[in-house]
């Protein structure tokens, strides 16, 4: 039976389920903030202007989405942006980063005018504002168990885990019996890349996902099918694979090459901070028939006991730019 490292197999997993359906919305597996309110890639599109703003509203800034889904957030944050701030919108130079050939076809219909790319490593130079929303839990974890005084790494075989001799385990050489850990090393070496980027070119990345404002041990890993759970390592491509993003060691990250590191603070604290209830109860009053259900979205995306307290929002930015909006001091 064939083995593979557990980011190798999710890697693989994930791949072949983006290349080949659209997750998104009331029929798909699962709805991201975005599908959930307008109001969400609005609020999003203005921390973008008011960011450019304090980095000197420079002539030309390259917009980024890592993830773009189907274009939901960054159609919204344009309309936003071309009507508050047209300045930045005559400024702005749209590339999403997305590998899915299906998904770039939603994006096509919605965002003319786009660059795509395969990865951040191909934005091109210039000052750079990133939005990313639910992208990084979606990239491959290794996770390591901690047997008989040393790190022991899994790999799948077949649809379960097996334990491997792991001697190149990125973590401290100490920890309980069966404590389980997980390393994104994807995610860490773009949080490093955006730091040495911003350094350079200036600019701020937004980062907003789902896990613990400090790293915990267990397994986080996850799958949704149909919007249920489902096993993991069952019917690889079937389903979505994701993890809890550790967003104290991606801050890390970033600051050790030279940027700095706004949060993580509670998504339901950033949104309310950027406006969200304000916009979401502008939208109520302009729309009567569906006033509740804009009200509701708003709730859903901030309340502790929804979406507010386990979603995050982290900022990475060029030292010199001052607080970031929504990141001010409680």
């Amino acid at each position: 039976m064939s083995e593979e490292r557990l980011d190798a197999f999710m890697a693989r997993a994930n791949a072949a389920y983006y290349a080949g359906r659209d997750p998104f919305g009331a029929g798909g597996d699962f709805t991201t903030a975005p599908e959930i309110t307008q109001a969400f890639g609005e609020c999003l599109g203005l921390w973008a202007a008011v960011t450019w703003t304090l980095m000197g509203s420079p002539g030309s800034v390259i917009l980024a989405e890592a993830g773009p889904g189907r274009g939901t957030l960054m159609a919204d944050a344009l309309r936003a942006i071309g009507t508050m701030v047209p300045d930045f919108a005559r400024a702005a130079r749209l590339h999403l980063v997305e590998t899915s050939p299906l998904l770039r076809e939603a994006q096509r219909a919605r965002l003319p005018g786009a660059t795509w790319h395969e990865d951040l490593t191909t934005l091109p130079d210039g000052p750079l504002i990133l939005l990313a929303n639910e992208f990084l839990d979606a990239l491959p974890i290794r996770q390591f168990v901690r047997r008989g005084g040393a790190w022991m790494e899994r790999w799948v075989a077949g649809s379960a885990f097996v334990e491997r001799p792991a001697p190149d385990a990125p973590l401290p050489d100490a920890g309980k019996e069966g404590e389980i850990r997980e390393v994104n090393e994807p995610a860490l070496t773009i949080a490093a890349a955006l730091g040495t980027r911003l350094v350079a070119w200036g600019g701020a990345a937004l980062l907003i996902d789902y896990g613990p404002a400090e790293s915990a041990p267990g397994s986080s890993l996850q799958a949704i099918r149909d919007r249920r759970a489902a096993d993991p390592l069952a019917d690889p491509g079937g389903a979505d694979l994701t993890a809890h993003v550790d967003f104290a060691a991606l801050a890390r990250a970033a600051r050790a090459a030279g940027a700095a590191a706004h949060g993580p603070v509670p998504q339901g604290v950033f949104l309310t901070r950027l406006g969200l209830h304000s916009r979401a109860a502008a939208l109520a009053a302009s729309e009567p028939g569906r006033g509740a259900r804009h009200l509701e979205a708003a709730t859903r995306l901030t309340a502790p006991e929804a979406m507010g307290r386990l979603f995050k929002a982290l900022a990475i930015s060029h030292p010199a730019l001052p607080t970031l909006p929504g990141f001010e001091a409680a």
